[in-house]
């Protein structure tokens, strides 16, 4: 009986059993793969938890300003004498400048970033035809202002948004294609 309990010696290690050394970060991969999938929290995990965070700020944030427009559309006055009018538009039209020069430059060195100021700088132009139609005065600065948002200002906005959406030559596929969801199609179970 005591022979079945008695230590047996291991047999040593050559050079062909060895494990190879391996570095921090597969160690680290393999750990974080293994939590993951036990349900301990790994990186995953934790990243996804801050994901939630974020979106709860910005849901709840975006669900807060329905009753400030309420009260805003209640209680400002329809006109207002306003300091510094001209340094405000002067500031939004340099911004929209700024942006598309640095969208074109970006894109024409090839540079992924250009998607970033391009969907800023169609929010500017955006922005931009919409103040100039709402606070022009009737008739010939309410056309001008119209005929600026038609034939410039909003179809740069569209321009840039194109750009910004546009999938780069081989990223994958997100959202609804890479599900294989096309319009009017759903996924059949087997």
């Amino acid at each position: 009986m005591s022979a079945l309990y008695a230590p047996t010696a291991r047999p040593a290690r050559t050079a062909r059993t060895a494990r190879p050394a391996r570095s921090v970060r597969a160690v680290w991969t393999t750990w974080a793969a293994r939590a993951t999938r036990a349900g301990l929290g790994g990186p995953a995990r934790r990243s996804r938890r801050g994901h939630r965070a974020v979106e709860c700020v910005l849901l709840g944030s975006g669900v807060a300003l329905v009753p400030w427009l309420v009260v805003l559309a209640t209680t400002l006055p329809p006109t207002a004498q306003v300091g510094h009018w001209n340094v405000a538009w002067v500031g939004l039209d340099a911004l929209e400048a700024v942006g598309l020069v640095a969208t074109g430059l970006l894109r024409r060195r090839g540079d992924d970033r250009h998607r970033l100021t391009a969907a800023a700088t169609s929010a500017l132009l955006v922005v931009d035809a919409w103040f100039d139609t709402v606070t022009a005065a009737p008739g010939t600065e309410l056309a001008a202002a119209l005929a600026m948002a038609v034939g410039a200002e909003l179809p740069l906005a569209a321009l840039c948004a194109a750009l910004a959406l546009k999938r780069a030559p081989g990223a994958p596929r997100t959202g609804p294609e890479a599900a294989g969801l096309t319009s009017g199609t759903w996924p059949t179970t087997g």
